[in-house]
């Protein structure tokens, strides 16, 4: 099942990004909901919001040390189902953006709400595995 899951979250994040790369123009938003959101082709040289610009090596060092400690995280059995489930989307998240760096130097964005930085499905599925992973982790004595 984790395997199915990071898979479909990868695919998903990365078919996604080329669609916004074949049919947006970079800064250039595309209106769907007047004054709500649009598609924006945003590159990201940086972490959320457009932290650390520019510190490529960083990231993925970064990156591929989450991505073990992750997958070190999966193996351990006894571990809840939403904490592995948790576990798998920030995973699939995690490779996802790690293929747009390791590929353009940059993580493709491009769902903007306007309201908050332009942002990919990748950084969705990590944000909302986090939600469920800190629930999990403050309400379940079952996890270690």
């Amino acid at each position: 099942m984790i395997l199915i899951i990071v898979t479909s979250v990868i695919i998903l994040d990365q078919v996604t990004k080329y669609l916004a790369l074949s049919f947006l123009q970079l800064n250039s938003p595309f209106v769907l909901v007047k004054n709500f959101f649009n598609l924006t082709l945003v590159y990201n040289c940086g972490a959320a919001f457009g932290l650390f610009q520019n510190q490529l090596l960083m990231f993925v060092a970064i990156s591929v040390f989450a991505i073990a400690i992750i997958l070190s995280s999966l193996r351990n059995k006894k571990n809840t189902l939403m904490f592995r489930l948790s576990l798998s989307l920030i995973l699939g998240g995690a490779i996802g953006n790690l293929i747009d760096r390791l590929r353009f130097g940059f993580v493709i964005d491009f769902l903007d709400f306007r309201i908050w930085p332009v942002f990919n499905l990748a950084d969705s599925f990590i944000t909302i595995a986090a939600v469920l992973l800190a629930r999990e982790l403050l309400f379940n004595k079952n996890v270690t």
